[in-house]
Parts: structure tokens; C-alpha cells; sequence
């Protein structure tokens, strides 16, 4: 029995045709997406935002619209009621007042004292709605109660953000070294594309934006360097050999040669993801959606950012020519090819 191939031996597309249009439709995204983070801003978790988040369990369909109201009543504002897998259940998140940003939080700075005292303030609230709520449901269940300071939001914001940052620019000079500046440069822009998009769905979708989503986020820059490097490696290797033919068609015929690995996983992962988005448990589906988002992005910022960029970095035919003794370029062969 043959095995199946999604992509035939001999395809030849011309990706890099299309090149002056992904970028236009990549800026124009980042674009939005950075308006979209400015204007709406993230629905934080009670990981940055620091508060409280209970979980309740009705015997009946929750009626959202109605325990907003008690809570208005009761004074708690900017609180937020979702329900999850089920009708009968709700999460209830009670921020702490004052800390909607962190962001904000992070730059004021939260002392010790101040935290004690939102701390203390939060679980009189939350003591409140659960004691109100069960006035008139009994049966309702309560699960465990998440209960994150100022001072501890605040820190978790400032690491979440210096790992993003620490493993994007160690990625671009680890392929600075391993293969030319201009390599380094568009792997760098190319996770940025990646990370960006992924806040801009976030700011657009208002789904929440909790530790979880960072882990998706690195996991993103992760699976988009992978894909990134597997076609620079292709490219450096196309490089030594055919020295005499235009650098267009050279990327072209790498990212080609690479194409059907960049497919099967890439299909294989988003199947999976797609699964678990639709039947997968609600306490994975934010993380499920960056995944699901970041996989598309990568692949597509690994074939129409990473390599046009190299063009625009002007890139030579002799980038990777090997050097003799005396520190010049060797001479090309006749017939263009290296061993």
C-alpha cells in the first residue's frame, strides 16, 4: 500500500509571489492588534489582576442576569459572571479594587501593607456573596475559592513578561550565531507577528488572560521557532550548494522542500486542538484557542515573514560561501554547486 502524501515531491509554489501582500496583511493585523490591546485592553486573570474567583454549582440553570444584579446590590462592582461547561454552573471573579491593570499596578508599585489590606477586603466581599447567594439557593455548591494579592499579581505579571521577552531575544541570537544576522532578525519579527496576533485575540474575544495563556504563549514561540528553523537550516544548506541561482527562486525551492513536513504537523496539531476547542473541558479552552491560533500564525509567519524577509535584509548568493586562510570568500565553482 502507497503512503498517502499531502504534498507531492515535485510541488513548486511560488510562496515568495505573494510576499508583498502577507506583509501588508501582517502589518495591518499588527496594527489592529495593538489598537485592539490599547482600546479593550485583556481580560486579566485573577493571576494578574489579583482577587478572588469562586465557582458555583446551581441544581437548576444559573440565571446570570439576576446574581449580577445581587451583586450590584451588594456593592461589588466589576465583578464577572461566566457560566462554564455546564448551565447550572458560574464562575464569579471579584477583582481587587484598583487593580484592574496590572500593567499600571506593576509601575505604582503594591506594598506589603496595601495587599494585606485588599486581601482582607476581597475575602469580606466574597463572604458576602457567597452568604447572599445561598440565602435563597441552599443547594448551591461552592468550590475551592482562588484568592491571588496585589503584591502577588504584580509579580507574576512582571516574571510572565520577562520570560516572553528573555526567550524571544535568546532565540534571536541563538540564530544570529548559528546562522547570519539577517536569519536572526526575521525569526525575531516573525515570534513578535506570532505573539501580538495572539494578545490582539485576546483583547478582541475578552477571553480571559490568565498564567495558562503565558504557557500557551511560550509554548507559541516554541512551535513557530521550530518551524522556523527546520526551513532556515533547509535554506543554508540550498545556500552552499547553488551559488549562481537567484535568491527568490533558492527560498522558493526551500520552503517547498520543507513544506510537507511544515503540513503534516501543523494539520496534525491543529486536529487535535480543533477537538479539544469543541469537546474539550471550559477550564482549557483559552489555552486551547492560543494554541489553536498560534499554530496558524506560526506556520504561516515560518513561509510569508520569515523567509521574504531575508530578501528585504539583502541577503546574498554568497552569504554562506566558505572562506579560505586569509579570511576571503573562496571562488565559486563554475557549475554553481558545493560539496
Amino acid at each position: 500500500m502507497r503512503p498517502l502524501k499531502l504534498v507531492p515531491d515535485n510541488t513548486n509554489i511560488d510562496f515568495l509571489r505573494w510576499r508583498w501582500v502577507a506583509l501588508a496583511l501582517s502589518i495591518g493585523l499588527i496594527i489592529a492588534s495593538f489598537a485592539l490591546v490599547s482600546v479593550r485592553g485583556l481580560n486579566w486573570g485573577v493571576d494578574f489582576s489579583g482577587g478572588q474567583m469562586m465557582r458555583v454549582a446551581f441544581s437548576q440553570p444559573a440565571d446570570v442576569p439576576a446574581l449580577r444584579d445581587r451583586l450590584e446590590k451588594l456593592g461589588v462592582e466589576n465583578a464577572t459572571i461566566q457560566q462554564t461547561g455546564s448551565a447550572k454552573e458560574v464562575t464569579i471573579r471579584i477583582p481587587l479594587e484598583g487593580s484592574a491593570n496590572p500593567f499600571m499596578q506593576w509601575l505604582q508599585g503594591t506594598s506589603a501593607a496595601a495587599s494585606e489590606k485588599d486581601v482582607g477586603a476581597a475575602n469580606k466581599v466574597a463572604s458576602q456573596v457567597r452568604a447572599s447567594i445561598q440565602t435563597d439557593f441552599p443547594d448551591a455548591k461552592f468550590g475551592a475559592v482562588e484568592s491571588v494579592s496585589g503584591k502577588v499579581s504584580t509579580e507574576l505579571f512582571r516574571t510572565g513578561s520577562l520570560a516572553l521577552s528573555l526567550a524571544m531575544v535568546g532565540i534571536a541570537l541563538y540564530i544570529w550565531l548559528s546562522f547570519e544576522w539577517q536569519f536572526g532578525v526575521g525569526a525575531l519579527f516573525a515570534l513578535f507577528h506570532d505573539v501580538i496576533l495572539t494578545f490582539g485575540f485576546f483583547a478582541l474575544t475578552q477571553l480571559e488572560f490568565d498564567l495558562n495563556i503565558v504557557a500557551a504563549v511560550l509554548t507559541i514561540i516554541g512551535y513557530s521557532l521550530n518551524d522556523t528553523i527546520v526551513t532556515y537550516d533547509r535554506m543554508r544548506e540550498n545556500f552552499r550548494k547553488w551559488r549562481k541561482m537567484d535568491v527568490q527562486a533558492l527560498l522558493n525551492q526551500s520552503v517547498n522542500e520543507t513544506l510537507s513536513r511544515t503540513i503534516v504537523t501543523s494539520l496534525s496539531l491543529i486536529i487535535t486542538l480543533g477537538i479539544l476547542l469543541f469537546l474539550g473541558p471550559e477550564v482549557i479552552f483559552g489555552f486551547t484557542a492560543a494554541m489553536f491560533l498560534g499554530i496558524v500564525v506560526g506556520t504561516f509567519s515560518s513561509i510569508y515573514i520569515a523567509a521574504p524577509i531575508l530578501i528585504w535584509l539583502n541577503v546574498k548568493s554568497d552569504s554562506f560561501v566558505p572562506k579560505d586562510e586569509s579570511g576571503k570568500k573562496s571562488a565559486l565553482p563554475a557549475e554553481g554547486f558545493i560539496d
